[in-house]
């Protein structure tokens, strides 16, 4: 593995991520790869050399070990490891391109012109986007590997012997896993760590949308405060308390206007002025 390139990746990956994005980077490189690539595959080692049946029958071993063991777990983590970090590859790829963008936007009108964009990390319009399905995508294949892991050895753990007869065993043939606890310890931290990694996907997509929300209810208000018509007021004018939300935005966008309201006199009606 080239450490270089991948440190300058999770810097890339770091660096356009959010707070909750930080964390989930630092448990899969930290909680899932380093603990993949340096206990992980020591432990699984020469499984199917350690996998020991009580029958010296040609081909009896490898058949069991084959129906108990489809896919290795060192091959699955190793599948997830990839599929689930890839998606991160196309947030970087949609910032290289708005760079590449920019760059010829300026080559084309000048060191002087405007840019295309107010920072080209900056999560907003098809790179809001970007971001959010590749939280999508990454939650999906957490889960569905979850789903896969439970399907192959189901509560995620191993017996210590399983029962084998299939041909060409002789008869009910009982079968060995080496190092079972170890495995099944192993086995349920990388299975938590992804559920783990799943929450905090979960957390920053309802974080992303949330934000966008807030967002897009302050600028219908600031459009709407806009689109208030502007009344200039005087004293030859009836003063109505209804529009006193008119009166401020009047006061706001014309500072040359002075708003004042006008006094009424109000004369006390007698019985005798009633008729």
């Amino acid at each position: 593995m080239n450490w270089a390139f991948f440190q300058g990746l999770v810097s890339g990956v770091s660096e356009f991520s959010t707070a909750f994005g930080r964390i989930w980077l630092s448990v899969v490189f930290i909680f899932r790869l380093l603990v993949y690539v340096v206990a992980a595959e020591r432990v699984w080692g020469d499984e199917q050399g350690e996998f020991d049946c009580n029958t010296h029958q040609p081909g009896c071993r490898n058949v069991c070990y084959d129906y108990y063991f489809p896919v290795s777990h060192i091959r699955l983590w190793a599948l997830q490891l990839i599929f689930v970090t890839c998606p991160s590859l196309l947030v970087l790829m949609h910032v290289a391109y708005r760079e590449d963008k920019e760059r010829k936007h300026r080559e084309k009108m000048g060191e002087n012109c405007g840019k295309l964009y107010l920072h080209t990390g900056k999560k907003r319009g098809g790179l809001w986007w970007t971001y959010l399905i590749s939280l999508l995508v990454k939650a999906a294949v957490d889960i569905i590997f979850l789903y896969v892991f439970h399907r192959l050895y189901p509560s995620y753990t191993l017996p210590r012997v399983v029962k084998c007869f299939i041909d060409p065993c002789p008869n009910i043939v009982d079968c060995y896993i080496s190092r079972p606890a170890e495995k099944n310890i192993f086995t349920l931290f990388m299975v938590g760590t992804s559920v783990v990694c799943v929450f905090l996907n979960l957390c920053e997509m309802s974080y992303l949308i949330c934000k966008k929300c807030r967002e897009c209810i302050v600028q219908s208000k600031k459009a709407r405060g806009r689109s208030i018509p502007i009344m200039i007021m005087s004293n030859d004018l009836p003063y109505n308390p209804k529009h006193n939300e008119i009166y401020k935005a009047n006061n706001k966008d014309n500072h040359a206007v002075q708003c004042q309201i006008p006094q009424i006199k109000v004369t006390p009606v007698g019985p005798w002025q009633a008729i």
